[in-house]
């Protein structure tokens, strides 16, 4: 698909390749519209001007995240409030929103949108959230740059919110080596997205702009890359999940040693398969097995830091904290690519009981 790219000479974030990227993924996340961008964050981005964010306005934003969530808040300028997360899911707390909405109605100063963060492939609870969110008149961004794949009740990730951001960055569950994407059932947003995202070009035969524009369009190169990669998502899915399957049949029964919680009203896609460890009960602290796996050439990497703590946002409000705090403290995202084999896990796994047995022996 590259090839016929390359020789037909659209290289450029205009092309048959996009349009049909565009077309395709819009079907799988079954939403009307989506707009190529060149990364989930540009997606983010334009799907906050879209919906009027500026100077001034507030937005609710999931505080267990990378940064990107909360980057794009700020470059609307507009101030970022951090929810914590719930045990249960790790996602969004429904129960924390709903109270700090209340508040926010009762002092007149109700946020200009939501973004909703789908952590590590699973959904976040969205049926509250969205009660929540109409009761007050406030969109609501579902921001599934890690969930691609998975499904809450049935709808896939995507289609969930008044506008959805997905990624295509190199580290996700598939890739055009960069890119993102913005989704909604509503075409203006994609249209004006779109419209964005290509310098806001008025429809003159000349240059003219009345609206400041981006650079963020997709090119039709890569978008080929991620027509090819979209064929075999649901391989994919399947093989990350047989990762934290096997993971599971071998760790679960270690003391000291947990998993992330799986939902009961969907099916994430395994994105990433994520251990939590109690120190006192497993013998060794997370960062201690992270440096004991990266002696034995084994990369693991610790949960996100919460947005809370990050020094760029520890000036704005935050609402809870203590879930997502543990969660960093406790967490290690073990080695999840789609074509790790069998083997390759298993040496995993013995890494990580060889951590526990060498510290029970000091």
């Amino acid at each position: 698909m590259v090839r016929a790219a390359l020789e037909s000479n659209w290289v450029a974030p205009v092309g048959p390749d996009l349009d049909a990227f565009e077309r395709e993924v819009a079907a799988k996340a079954e939403v009307e519209g989506a707009a190529g961008l060149s990364s989930g964050t540009a997606a983010l981005h334009l799907a906050l001007i879209s919906l009027g964010v500026s100077e001034g306005d507030e937005v609710f934003c999931s505080t267990w995240t990378f940064s990107a969530s909360a980057n794009a808040i700020r470059y609307c300028g507009a101030t970022p409030v951090f929810i914590d997360s719930s045990n249960d899911t790790w996602n969004l707390d429904p129960v924390l929103l709903e109270q700090e909405m209340e508040r926010a109605a009762s002092r007149g100063t109700l946020p200009k949108a939501v973004i909703v963060v789908d952590l590590y492939g699973q959904c976040a609870d969205y049926d509250p959230i969205l009660s929540c969110c109409r009761k007050y008149g406030v969109p609501v961004i579902a921001d599934a740059a890690e969930s691609l794949g998975a499904s809450y009740k049935g709808r896939p990730a995507g289609s969930l919110g008044d506008l959805a951001v997905v990624s295509f960055n190199g580290n996700k569950i598939i890739t055009c080596g960069g890119g993102g994407m913005l989704l909604s059932n509503e075409r203006e947003y994609v249209d004006r997205a779109r419209f964005l995202a290509t310098q806001a070009r008025d429809e003159e035969p000349h240059y003219e702009h009345s609206t400041l524009g981006y650079n963020y369009r997709l090119s039709n190169l890569l978008a080929a890359v991620g027509r090819a990669q979209l064929r075999v998502l649901e391989e994919r899915v399947a093989a990350r999940r047989r990762n934290r399957e096997l993971y599971e049949a071998h760790l679960a029964g270690t003391p000291g040693l947990g998993f992330a919680p799986v939902a009961s009203y969907g099916g994430g896609n395994a994105w990433l398969t994520c251990i939590l460890i109690d120190e006192a009960k497993f013998g060794a602290e997370p960062a201690a097995v992270r440096e004991y796996l990266a002696s034995q050439n084994i990369e693991a990497r610790p949960l996100w830091k919460p947005m809370h703590q990050q020094p760029i946002f520890r000036e704005y409000r935050h609402v809870g904290g203590a879930t997502s705090d543990d969660l960093f403290s406790r967490g290690l995202c073990l080695p999840s690519g789609s074509s790790l084999s069998e083997d390759d896990l298993e040496r995993v796994v013995e890494a990580i009981l060889g951590c526990r047995n060498e510290n029970r022996r000091r």
